[in-house]
């Protein structure tokens, strides 16, 4: 119930208990003055009767003096004092319309019929003292009848009197206890009118204002410094505080979702620092190798809910191959087909949960395939690789634009890697061959000669030429030599081990780095090139053109040269081989 409604109600019965205060306090009031109007009856019965009475006795002395003294003075003054007695009798019969009561009114009849007969007798003794029956007039007011009719009028009016008085006595008694009654009732009224109204002022103020208000002053002074892990009170009251609480629980949670908005906003502050610190890293990445540790460091920080897995497109296989996965059990992914995944088809996200009804992807696992999302990483309009992500949360949406960024942002990283492989490959690769340029063979033969320096091993040196090559061409034509000079990269690519470098030195010169290879090891690959270069048929244009031969000189650091000049000193092998007969292989001096 509303504090309003409460207010009211005890406003309602306030005035109740106002108006009957009021009215019980006129009613005494009117009873004090019935009180007051009895008292003066009483006394005005009481002057009358006893000024009647006084009227008598002083009315039969004067009708006795007359009598004695028959004079016309003497019977004129009892004349008046009849009209004195007669008013007198008037009023005390007007007395019927003061609440006489009919026994009064008897007595009081009585009376003044006493009254009456003394009055007559008088005038019958008067009128004989007139005639001169003086004796006769003095026996009539002068016997023992005469003062028992005077002592019965006095009688009658005592008797009249004393009932007159008990019955005001008994009025005035009760018109007293009427007061009084109602006296104590108007204050009983005040009384219970001040103790509501302290009732309700304390109800209202205790239960209904202080105890609440005091539980919501301590949540407002923590919602006040923003601790909105604070419970709002569920107050059932319908009233100004319930609705100040209702309030207070609105404004906790408005500041819980101003709070989870911040929080977010901070998030994604945070995201987006860690893309631009990991797009910076990207920047100087070098290598694919190293891409994939970025994106290895990164990626689980920038979408810190979700697995992940890079997969790169190998060209050669058609496949993309995982190099990178994050967030997810230990294990190996085999490689898969850009047709297995349809993000891959499609050129865009795809995550099946993302809408009511989609396709899942066939290289995803089928227990997580409705929570999985995939990413391709497009350049130039191709697809060269892909991030997949396994929703460890699916109560929770993917940050979408956070994975397409993420995407974005990778795939300009692989492609201008790409791009910088491609010109690298350009610069320090031979186009017709594949094979490495002179261009790329001073950094690699110093880094070569430092790494045997380091570890005490030797470096060998091979400089293969191919024997008279410009007279192949004269009959051949310069596609069958380009052809020969393709296989022959073929097969010194075939014939050396992984750690040895074959470079194309110029025209139909090449030359080979051997690390950790003596003089005699040198001296047997030299002789194995020889042989199978002699023994490999070169078919061009369904001919057989072959076979050719070469000329190789072998030189061994620190043998046979110094660092500085240890392809010098294989070139002069190999200008020795081609003077002593071409076909051979020829071992350079030792350093003097």
């Amino acid at each position: 119930m509303r504090i309003a409604t409460i207010t009211n109600f005890a406003y309602v019965a306030t005035v109740t208990l106002t108006l009957i205060s009021g009215v019980a306090l006129f009613l005494a009031s009117h009873a004090e003055r019935d009180e007051r109007t009895t008292v003066a009856r009483i006394r005005l019965f009481d002057a009358l009767t006893d000024n009647l009475e006084k009227e008598a006795f002083a009315l039969s002395n004067l009708a006795r003096e007359a009598v004695l003294k028959p004079l016309a003075e003497n019977v004129q003054s009892w004349k008046t004092r009849v009209q004195q007695d007669i008013t007198l009798e008037n009023q005390l019969e007007e007395l019927r319309s003061q609440g006489a009561s009919s026994e009064e009114l008897h007595v009081l009849h009585d009376g003044i019929t006493t009254l009456a007969q003394l009055e007559e007798e008088q005038r019958i003794a008067l009128a004989d003292a007139e005639a001169g029956k003086t004796p006769d007039a003095i026996n009539l007011l002068f016997n023992g009848n005469y003062d028992e009719k005077v002592s019965e009028a006095e009688y009658r009016f005592a008797h009249f009197r004393s009932l007159a008085d008990q019955r005001l006595q008994a009025e005035m008694t009760g018109a007293t206890e009427r007061s009084v009654r109602l006296r104590t009732l108007s204050e009983v009224m005040v009384g219970l009118t001040a103790l509501l109204f302290l009732f309700v002022l304390g109800f209202i103020i205790k239960h209904r204002i202080l105890r609440p208000v005091v539980t919501l002053s301590d949540v407002i002074n923590r919602l006040a410094t923003q601790d909105y892990a604070v419970e709002a009170p569920m107050l059932a009251q319908v009233d100004e505080i319930g609705d100040m609480a209702q309030a207070i629980r609105i404004f906790r949670e408005n500041g819980l979702a101003r709070q989870r908005l911040e929080q977010e906003r901070d998030a994604e502050w945070g995201t987006r620092t860690l893309l631009a610190r990991m797009t910076q890293r990207l920047q100087g990445c070098d290598s694919q190798q190293a891409i994939v540790r970025v994106v290895s460091r990164f990626a689980p920080e920038i979408i810190p809910d979700m697995g992940g897995r890079l997969y790169i497109l190998n060209p050669r296989t058609h496949r993309m191959k995982c190099v990178a996965r994050w967030g997810l059990p230990p294990g190996e992914d085999a490689p898969i087909t850009p047709e297995s995944c349809w993000a891959l088809k499609r050129g865009q996200l795809h995550s099946p949960a993302k809408d009511a009804v989609d396709m899942p992807c066939e290289h995803i696992q089928p227990d997580i395939a409705a929570r999985a999302v995939c990413v391709p990483l497009n350049a130039q309009n191709k697809s060269i690789g892909l991030l997949t992500f396994d929703n460890y949360t699916p109560q929770k949406e993917p940050p979408y634009a956070y994975l397409e960024l993420l995407a974005e942002t990778l795939a300009l990283a692989f492609a201008n890697q790409i791009l910088r492989d491609t010109l690298t490959e350009k610069a320090t690769y031979d186009s017709l061959t594949g094979l490495r340029n002179r261009h790329s063979l001073d950094e690699t033969l110093r880094t070569m000669l430092e790494q045997a320096m380091v570890e005490g091993s030797m470096l060998s040196c091979l400089m293969m030429d191919v024997d008279y090559f410009k007279t192949f061409n004269d009959q051949h034509g310069h596609d069958a030599g380009d052809k020969v000079l393709r296989e022959l990269a073929k097969l010194m690519t075939d014939t050396l081990d992984e750690n040895s470098v074959a470079f194309r030195y110029g025209g139909e010169e090449f030359l080979i780095i051997l690390p950790d290879t003596n003089e005699t090891q040198a001296k047997q690959v030299a002789g194995t090139l020889l042989s199978n270069v002699l023994n490999h048929p070169i078919l061009f244009e369904s001919q057989n053109i072959g076979p050719v031969s070469v000329s190789i000189g072998v030189a061994t650091w620190p043998r046979h040269a110094s660092a500085d000049n240890l392809v010098r000193a294989a070139d002069l092998a190999l200008y020795l081989a081609k003077e002593q007969g071409r076909g051979k292989i020829v071992v350079a001096r030792h350093a003097g």
